[in-house]
């Protein structure tokens, strides 16, 4: 594949095996959703909902579902509703957790779609799931990923007298599960009432298997938390350039190119340039070795940081890179870098031209090609008015993907539905 950037295109707390860690107390709903009244208005706006979000991601495992479903919660409850946030156990979990996390089972990481993904493991998931969901008598069940085992795919099945939603955030060209367990999934994916896919791609994957219509409501960021005026970390304002990387280093992420790609960007460059790798993962250790020894001081794995840190790591970068090989529904991390003024180098690939219009907030470049990631980086390093220039375009767009729109989006689409189920009970 030849090496290139493509131009702009014109404008048109938890044991492992632990039930729940932390109990929430359950809640008389404030009205039936079978039909027989409506709440306030035609659409059901001004009252409040009790709310189950399922995810089988969340803290302390980063990601781009865990970070969805924290901060998707978090502006549902400042709207007035009541969300409590199910998951599995995970052995690093705080005891000091809140009250509205229930934590079920275990977690281990498997190997699939080439990243590791996470699996509640644990004794009669789906019998908990159940008593769970019937004790704390849900208006909405909102299920991550509704259809993966164990956790999600157990809300899915046991849910009853609750609209229940889904949340699908995966993107790639074929899934096995999906078509060899077709008919078994099929009648599960019928019973949601709501469907959610988090970009185009997203739609389009889940689409080809089971049909149906979705409602496209994307990922987001917190604007005031990413910003340009996040003070850097002290031990990387040194006048080195930094490059940045923020993820899980699984092979699907690209890092491989990215160390490759530096190694001509340390030789062309006009200043002293830095690696600096957030992110930890089994496979840390293969990418560390893939490094230069004489280069080992100019590449920093951090492994995991805090979410206090981890926005001024976005401001001590100069250039934010992502360079995924595929299978990325939408970028998270490409909206965090460019909330903080980053200018950013990522892969043309669906998920991320979901984010990053080419030439405009940074540039995009052809998947596994060190070279062509090379030269999108150095353009930025050597040119300090381009790297303003993208990165207050980034942060501009990123604004209009605030957590808050976002809520806001998925709380409209919970009273369409009840609006609509109401009219078709009253119809029989």
């Amino acid at each position: 594949m030849p090496s290139k950037i493509h131009p702009p295109e014109a404008k048109p707390r938890t044991p492992a095996r632990s039930e729940c860690v932390c109990k929430s107390k359950p809640v008389e709903p404030t009205r039936t959703l079978q039909g027989v009244e409506l709440p306030q208005s035609e659409q059901g706006q001004g009252r409040s909902l009790n709310i189950a979000i399922v995810t089988h991601a969340y803290y302390p495992q980063y990601g781009g579902v865990t970070e969805h479903v924290h901060h998707s919660a978090v502006e549902l409850r400042r709207r007035g509703h009541r969300v409590t946030i199910i998951t599995c156990g995970h052995r690093n979990a705080s005891r000091a957790e809140a009250d509205d996390v229930i934590r079920l089972g275990g977690n281990i990481l498997i190997r699939y779609n080439k990243a590791y993904v996470n699996l509640t493991t644990g004794w009669n998931i789906y019998g908990k799931m159940k008593r769970l969901l019937r004790k704390g008598r849900y208006d909405v069940v909102h299920v991550h990923c509704p259809l993966v085992p164990v956790l999600p795919l157990a809300a899915t099945r046991t849910a009853r007298d609750s609209l229940v939603f889904g949340t699908f955030h995966a993107s790639a060209k074929s899934n096995a599960g999906y078509f060899l367990f077709r008919p078994f999934l099929s009648k599960y994916h019928r019973r949601l009432d709501g469907k959610i896919a988090v970009s185009n791609p997203a739609r389009d994957f889940v689409h080809k298997y089971f049909g149906g219509e979705y409602r496209i409501i994307p990922n987001g960021v917190d604007p005031s938390r990413f910003n340009p005026d996040n003070p850097p970390m002290e031990e990387l304002a040194d006048g080195t350039l930094n490059v940045l990387f923020v993820g899980r280093p699984d092979p699907r992420k690209g890092l491989e190119y990215l160390i490759r790609a530096m190694e001509t960007v340390r030789s062309r460059s006009r200043h002293g340039v830095r690696l600096v790798v957030v992110g930890d993962g089994p496979r840390r250790t293969t990418y560390e070795a893939m490094v230069n020894p004489k280069h080992k001081d100019s590449v920093l794995f951090l492994g995991s940081v805090s979410r206090e840190l981890l926005p001024r790591y976005f401001s001590s970068a100069h250039v934010f890179c992502s360079p995924a090989t595929g299978n990325e529904s939408f970028g998270i991390v490409l909206l965090e870098a460019m909330a903080s003024g980053v200018s950013v180098v990522a892969s043309d690939i669906p998920g991320y031209r979901t984010v990053v219009s080419n030439g405009e907030e940074g540039f995009l470049t052809n998947p596994r090609d060190h070279e062509a990631i090379a030269k999108a980086i150095l353009l930025l390093l050597n040119d300090a008015k381009l790297r303003e220039e993208m990165g207050a375009k980034g942060r501009q767009k990123a604004l209009r993907y605030s957590w808050a729109s976002v809520a806001a989006q998925i709380e409209q689409y919970y009273f369409d539905e009840i609006a609509l189920k109401v009219r078709r009970s009253r119809a029989k």
